[in-house]
């Protein structure tokens, strides 16, 4: 398993444990009302239509069968294997230890601070 792979399950595990978590419970409920009524109002309904008759339409068919012939093809191929030798070549790799000492850096605490308070400071808001 690559670390993108691994980074992307652990982001995804603490995302589902926090909107199951007692910590987000509340927020959680406000998202999905607000999911909720969007549905329900006349513009979702109106949106909801349109995405239907986009993925059932014409364009909608032409743009899936695009979609496969280009991940089934040589172009699909190639592009394949350009990111799995990247991912493998000294520059990726070099790129992967850039980041991870970026985030393990004091500018990168900071930021992640930043952003903390950034999005508890947009939490406390809605909630007055």
């Amino acid at each position: 398993m690559t670390d993108f792979e691994q980074q992307l399950r652990g982001w995804w595990a603490r995302l589902t444990a926090w909107l199951h978590g007692d910590k987000g419970a509340e927020g959680t409920r406000k998202a999905k009302a607000a999911v909720q009524d969007f549905r329900d109002s006349e513009t979702g309904r109106k949106a909801e239509a349109a995405l239907r008759d986009l993925r059932q339409g014409e364009v909608g068919r032409k743009a899936e069968a695009a979609l496969r012939d280009l991940r089934e093809g040589e172009t699909g191929r190639k592009a394949r294997e350009t990111l799995r030798d990247l991912r493998d070549s000294d520059a990726g790799r070099k790129a992967r230890e850039a980041l991870l000492d970026l985030r393990n850096s004091e500018t990168g605490r900071k930021a992640q601070a930043a952003l903390r308070d950034l999005r508890d400071g947009t939490a406390s808001r809605d909630k007055s």
